[in-house]
């Protein structure tokens, strides 16, 4: 092989590299620039241990981006007044000597790849350690912990050989097997279930990749709504026997409260009994009989309050690489704290929108996210909420996939009771009766399939949707 430059080869403490892997791919390229297209979406110039290689390889991409033919008559002009042991004109012409078939470039360039990745562990390792080492306040264990978890996500993700570019022949198969998936599915769903019909019917389902937002003003029942999505879509890993998992980031509610809402759904005995003690021999057993049946349920509780999105990002990384993942459910936006927070709220929510986007495409999951609703919805005669009523709700609405808003009637008319024994109290009572467990999910928009109202039942002493029956 020919000589290199770069003389840090010859130190006791040489980072991984093949040298002549790294001269093979790049005389390949030179001798025929149609190999360059199979192996730039592998490496790019950051990869190659030397130096002078990587400049090499970035002249070489900038002379093919640009249309032109990229060999060592075209490059000589670049490198004439480059100062080495060697001159590197020449030296381009005795690599082109090493050139080999496609298939070998390949593989050799995901050779120079992996290599790459390992100099990159070291690198991580050894800035861990030094900052592991400083008294620094800004950078306590769990700090460290977190960048650490990041970096590593960050170079396994750019190592899979993967490209945002789809070519759209691939494109269509994702879009057929999607269809497949729905014709096969008696339900016609493809995404993760809600194990509400009529929303699943609205929806299809949550689907991968998607940012949906339930909103809604204070005790409308935007966290029992979440909370039964999240079991139901838990329940339907664990009956599949699939190894996943569903998230909750609960920034409001202990894991406790969480559970106990859980656990009163499904024993059917009020939340509020549970607390306190309140319920017989018989509900006692009842209660531990369902808690045994649903301990294995795949669903992980983080109670972090205050959680950054870097945090929750980094968690769910985490999550997904341990137990695998099928949706993360955040309890609630406005709670959450960005990088950016001194840039003002509006700035803030904005950030951490994108965030959650982000992570939705990035892991291919879901992410349901809870946002509070502004005030003026209690000044309007109209209590139906609004896309302009989600709290800085710019930057809400414009990342969101969907958009719903929980919406309950019966909350309002019950502060509207008039005089008991009256004309008024008997109309008020005939309303009642009709919207008492009544809810609606207004769907404001949706990316995939039209707006619109689901009506729901709602039983608030167990703080559970369902479906209305006979409807």
């Amino acid at each position: 092989m020919v000589k290199t430059f770069n003389l840090v080869q010859n130190q006791t403490n040489e980072l991984p590299n093949n040298i002549e892997a790294e001269q093979s791919v790049i005389g390949s390229i030179l001798v025929s620039n149609e190999i360059f297209d199979e192996i730039n979406m592998i490496i790019t110039s950051k990869n190659f241990y030397d130096p002078m290689h990587q400049k090499i390889f970035s002249a070489i991409e900038k002379l093919i981006y640009s249309g032109m033919l990229a060999n060592p008559i075209t490059l000589k002009n670049y490198f004439e007044k480059e100062k080495d042991e060697i001159n590197v004109p020449d030296y381009l012409i005795k690599i082109t000597k090493f050139s080999t078939s496609s298939r070998q470039t390949t593989e050799y360039s995901k050779l120079i790849y992996d290599l790459f990745v390992k100099r990159e562990l070291i690198k991580i390792s050894e800035n861990i350690i030094d900052t592991a080492k400083l008294n620094d306040l800004d950078h306590d264990g769990q700090s460290i912990i977190e960048n650490f978890e990041k970096s590593l996500f960050d170079l396994a993700e750019k190592g899979s050989f993967s490209s945002s570019l789809v070519k759209f022949d691939e494109a269509m198969k994702m879009t057929i097997e999607m269809a497949s998936n729905a014709y096969k599915n008696d339900e016609g769903i493809v995404g993760v279930p809600t194990g509400l019909t009529d929303l699943d019917d609205r929806l299809g389902g949550l689907h991968k990749s998607d940012l949906l937002i339930i909103a809604g003003r204070p005790s409308m029942g935007k966290t029992a709504l979440a909370t039964n999505i999240a079991f139901n879509a838990a329940k339907k890993i664990q009956e599949d026997g699939r190894k996943s998992t569903v998230a909750f980031f609960s920034l409001e509610m202990s894991s406790e409260q969480l559970s106990t809402r859980i656990l009163a759904e499904q024993s059917r005995i009020r939340s509020n009994d549970i607390r306190r003690g309140r319920i017989s021999e018989d509900q006692f057993d009842k209660f531990i009989e369902t808690s045994k049946n649903i301990s294995e349920l795949p669903l992980y509780i983080d109670e972090t309050p205050a959680i950054s999105i870097a945090a929750l990002s980094n968690r769910a990384r985490r999550i997904k690489r341990l137990y695998g993942l099928d949706m993360v459910v955040v309890d609630y936006i406005q709670l959450m704290r960005a990088a950016n927070f001194r840039d003002g709220r509006v700035q803030e929510i904005s950030e951490i929108t994108q965030g959650l986007k982000a992570l939705a495409k990035e892991l291919a999951v879901p992410v349901l996210a809870l946002s509070q609703l502004s005030r003026a919805v209690e000044q309007r005669d109209d209590k139906k909420p609004q896309l302009a009523d989600l709290r800085e709700s710019g930057s809400i609405e414009q990342d969101a996939d969907v958009v719903m808003f929980v919406f309950r009637e019966a909350y309002y008319l019950e502060r509207k009771e008039p005089q008991p024994a009256t004309v008024d109290h008997a109309e008020w009572q005939s309303k009642m009766n009709d919207v008492a467990n009544r809810a609606e999910i207004i769907i404001g928009k949706q990316r995939h399939g039209p707006t619109g109202n689901v009506f729901l039942e709602f039983e608030p002493a167990f703080t559970r949707f369902k479906d209305i029956q006979n409807s």
